[in-house]
């Protein structure tokens, strides 16, 4: 049964929210890629079951919909008729990259800046959870950790410790380099400039809360602590493990670059603008990036302080809700000032911090979990994976760069939970006895009566907040993050769509009862005569006729059921509502190519529409090995049937009738 056009575009208009929830729209070979602006308008449920659609799913930003071959542009036509807007493809992705409000683009420019950097940051981050384990006192043995037991461990977690800290504590070096080069200004330029941020003859910020270290590195250097510039005082303190103040660096650095380029050429170029761009930039991060940034994060530090000890459960809410932001910045610096003096070996009841860092780690951890058992994308499943399990045990920064933030949704959903966990830590009065790795271990470093209900509010968080990311993200909405990379393989995806919709495919009740055999391919149908394969030409496996190719893909010729699906793509069985058993062979000796220039789309035990492909062929590809493009399509079954009837040779259409199987009047053997 032919296409009726008109109405799938209607219907598709319908699903998708209306007109006026397409941005822009496009169309390939087989989809609609339609740039919407909420996904929550979509109906995925009549999708599913609109027999002329086969499969959604959603790349590059964009919500596609898989029609067919040869029915998708005469859809995509009617469907500009009624109004929607007609874009090219390339339109399309920069239609899609757009979409988002602002805090959307500024995460995704965050996440742009980090995901070159992401191998440093994760093989840090586990190292660094290897090195917790090692060290944590009365993880395995009470009042001693596995270095202090087995003493010969302890140059190994040294040297562990100083590989995996060095991508963190040169963090601004990593990011100098990266953002410069998302902000369009040279890179070697930007490296340079996180150096000097990290420089050693800048107090290390690990240790500006550490009045003692601070005194004992001023002493040792020899130097002051400030500097007198343009009458202001300025501390001469590092920004290692900050994002926000080399963030801010980069784009002023590229700024001035760029501006310098359009005033000056030739060698007053090459000689000043690098001058220029390091001393102007040079002196605006000391001077007022860095003070401000500084300010900012005591001004932070305060009010946290004053929220959690002033509102109680609520102020651990609030404080949960925001930890991990805070740590995007890197102006989680600054917490140890409160931390320390509140350790009961400084006389302090307890640090409170270190509990809801810990509820927040696990919280990011658990939704990037959640995401690598939801993902289909390699790649992302082994950053979501690794930066999980690194979360877990305390180090967040691969999971929320290389899979929250990137995504965003995981991201809200960690703060969420996190949120609670530190309610839960604010009504319990769980305190931290102190500092370690903010994580599952964590435990070690928390008042002794205060572990259990800790452990608890750890695993609470954790499966709050995987059950809500797992739950999301197999909404639209969610699902719709997971494509938003460019990189992601769309053919792998439509693939997967077709045979997910396979499975939800209803046949036609009039199927039951129709025995015409459509044809599969475009091309010019011959009579098996014409096959230069005895087995085929002789009707040894059964009558019918063959299809000389031209192009595109081969599609099914009934309404019914796939039987077999060679893995090589090369040959299928189906079974139509009617009981006519098929065998369509693509080519000749074509299973010798091992599944070379085939792409099946289709599964044994998939139910399949008249039109659906089966298989996409490169047919040059396929010829240039030498081998016929010929293909059979017979009826395996012919002895429960009358024969075949209707026969139509010369030029075919894919979906034009190739012949009919005649049902017998009475049963066979009778």
């Amino acid at each position: 049964m032919a296409m009726d056009h008109a109405r799938v575009a209607n219907d598709v208009l319908t699903y998708v929210g209306g007109v006026d929830n397409i941005n822009a729209a496009a169309h390939c070979a087989t989809r609609l890629r339609l740039v919407l602006n909420d996904m929550d308008k979509v109906d995925q449920k009549a999708l599913d079951k609109d027999p002329d659609l086969k499969g959604t799913f959603v790349a590059g930003g964009m919500f596609q919909i898989i029609v067919g071959p040869g029915d998708v542009d005469i859809v995509f036509e009617q469907m500009v008729k009624a109004g929607v807007k007609e874009v090219s493809k390339d339109e399309a992705k920069q239609e899609a990259a757009k979409s988002g409000n602002i805090v959307s683009r500024f995460i995704k420019m965050i996440a742009d800046i980090f995901v070159p950097i992401l191998p440093a940051l994760i093989a840090g981050g586990l190292m660094m959870a290897i090195n917790n384990v090692l060290t944590a006192n009365d993880l395995f043995f009470k009042g001693d950790s596995l270095v202090g037991r087995f003493t010969w461990l302890a140059d190994y977690a040294e040297l562990i410790n100083m590989i995996s800290s060095a991508a963190f504590a040169f963090l601004p070096v990593l990011v100098g380099y990266s953002a410069t080069k998302r902000f369009g200004g040279n890179v070697y330029l930007g490296a340079a400039m996180g150096a000097a941020m990290v420089s050693t003859s800048l107090l290390s910020a690990y240790n500006m809360a550490d009045e003692a270290a601070a005194q004992s590195f001023w002493e040792y250097m020899g130097a002051s602590d400030t500097w007198s510039l343009f009458g202001l005082t300025v501390d001469k303190i590092g920004y290692q493990a900050m994002v926000i103040p080399v963030l801010c660096v980069a784009w002023i650095l590229s700024t001035i670059e760029k501006w310098l380029h359009k005033r000056l050429s030739g060698t007053a170029d090459f000689l000043l603008t690098p001058l220029i761009t390091m001393l102007v930039t040079g002196f605006l991060t000391f001077v007022i990036v860095g003070p401000i940034t500084r300010q900012l994060s005591i001004w932070i530090t305060e009010g946290l302080d004053w929220t959690y000890n002033t509102l109680g459960p609520v102020g651990g809410f609030l404080f949960g809700l925001v930890y991990s932001p805070i740590v995007v910045t890197g102006l989680h610096q600054s917490f140890p000032a409160v931390e320390i003096p509140l350790l009961p070996v400084n006389g302090g009841v307890g640090d409170f911090i270190f509990p809801i860092a810990s509820m927040a780690n696990v919280a990011q951890g658990a939704v990037a979990l959640a995401v690598f058992a939801l993902t289909k994308d390699a790649k992302m499943k082994g950053l979501a994976g690794a930066g999980g399990v690194s979360a877990v045990f305390g180090i967040t920064e691969p999971a929320i760069f290389g899979v929250n933030l990137r995504l965003r949704w995981p991201f809200f959903i960690g703060m969420g939970a996190a949120a609670i966990g530190g309610a839960g830590v604010a009504l319990f009065n769980v305190r931290g006895a102190a500092l370690g790795a903010a994580g599952f271990v964590g435990f070690v470093s928390i008042i002794t009566e205060k572990i259990p209900i800790y452990v608890i509010l750890e695993l609470v968080t954790f499966a709050i907040a995987f059950a809500a990311a797992f739950i999301y993200g197999r909404t639209p909405k969610g699902q719709a993050s997971f494509a938003a990379d460019d990189e992601v393989d769309e053919a792998a995806l439509e693939a997967e769509a077709t045979k997910a919709h396979a499975a939800t495919v209803e046949l036609p009740a009039e199927a039951a009862t129709d025995f015409t055999i459509a044809s599969p391919i475009q091309g010019r149908a011959v009579p098996l005569s014409e096959v230069q394969d005895q087995t085929f030409a002789s009707g040894m496996l059964g009558p019918g006729l063959a299809v000389v190719p031209d192009s595109g893909p081969v599609v099914s010729p009934v309404d019914g059921e796939v039987l077999v699906a060679f893995p090589t793509g090369h040959a299928y069985g189906l079974r139509s509502a009617s009981g006519v058993e098929l065998l369509i062979h693509v080519g000749m000796d074509t299973v010798e190519l091992g599944g070379k220039h085939f792409t099946p789309k289709v599964s044994a035990g998939d139910k399949v529409l008249r039109g659906q492909p089966l298989v996409e062929v490169d047919w040059a590809g396929v010829t240039a090995a030498g081998y016929q493009t010929v293909t059979p399509i017979v009826v395996s079954n012919a002895t429960a049937f009358a024969g075949v009837i209707d026969e139509h040779t010369g030029a075919v259409a894919r979906g034009d009738a190739l012949y009919a199987v005649a049902p017998v009047t009475e049963p066979v053997g009778a």
